[in-house]
């Protein structure tokens, strides 16, 4: 197909698609002349991928260009992880956290295998710190809970990852999941808490 239909297919404006092509994001179509070009499926899944990182998982173009790097290179699936999860986590260096909070923090995470600068851990511990600079307590297992609801997310995401076939399509999950699954985890949560609200106070 060419631009116009790309453009029309997939519901994003010329412009966008140029956008996308110039900023490295979409690969360049098949040239037919010096200002033609034809696109395929492949440009029209990258393109969904492109704005569903963008608009619902609310990457930057620079931090959508880094995820969808990791998915074509050929790193590890731990690499492309590592890649995705620092992409979508707020940086946090070690010597920022409190102690205290990041102790606390390896003391919930016992027995899982997590690097030192896994962005999650730093900022886990970091939120932690405010939760107690506020008053709030942990006296009923409050964070043990969400630790073992984590670890059932990221075991759901293991198992869809390995379910897919091929290296690029298990990279794209990772990323996918990593990004969206976020937005979809605080959704979840959302309509979860009314529910256990009505349940509880109607």
């Amino acid at each position: 197909m060419r631009m116009a239909e790309l453009s029309t297919t997939s519901g994003i404006p010329v412009a966008t698609i140029k956008y996308y092509l110039r900023e490295k994001l979409l690969p360049a179509g098949e040239s037919e002349t010096a200002n033609q070009a034809r696109y395929g499926a492949v440009h029209l899944d990258r393109l969904r991928l492109i704005r569903a990182l963008i608009e619902v998982g609310g990457l930057s173009v620079a931090s959508a260009r880094s995820v969808i790097d990791a998915i074509d290179s050929e790193a590890s699936l731990p690499e492309v992880f590592e890649v995705a999860q620092c992409t979508v986590s707020a940086a946090v260096a070690p010597e920022d956290v409190d102690p205290v909070s990041l102790t606390d923090i390896d003391e919930l995470l016992t027995g899982w295998r997590v690097s030192p600068t896994n962005p999650g851990r730093l900022s886990a511990a970091r939120v932690l710190s405010v939760f107690r600079g506020l008053g709030q307590t942990d006296d009923r297992g409050w964070f043990a809970r969400y630790a073992k609801a984590a670890l059932l997310i990221a075991a759901a995401d293991l198992d869809e990852i390995e379910s897919r076939e091929g290296r690029a399509a298990k990279a794209e999950t990772v990323v996918v999941g990593t990004v969206l699954g976020d937005a979809l985890i605080s959704g979840l949560r959302r309509a979860a808490q009314e529910h256990v609200t009505s349940e509880r106070y109607s």
